[in-house]
């Protein structure tokens, strides 16, 4: 049977459940950014994912091109 021993320093986040989360040094779980911050990453990462002209352009075309081919090869 092992015996089982008792730890005077814990070193990882047990209360983690993964791996590579209980690896993470405790600061990494400690910093909570102030809410501006959030709010200007929401909107940054907003404006990055917000479809243009040119993007939709490009949709368009390959998914244009795409139907063509396929109608070729079958037909």
């Amino acid at each position: 049977m092992k015996r089982m021993t008792r730890r005077s320093l814990v070193l990882t986040q047990e209360a983690a459940g993964h791996p590579f989360r209980r690896s993470l040094p405790p600061h990494v779980f400690n910093r909570t950014p102030s809410l501006d911050a959030q709010v200007e990453d929401n909107a940054e990462a907003a404006r990055r994912w917000r479809m243009n002209g040119g993007d939709w352009r490009g949709f368009l075309a390959a998914y244009c091109a795409s139907f063509v081919a396929m109608t070729i090869f079958i037909a």
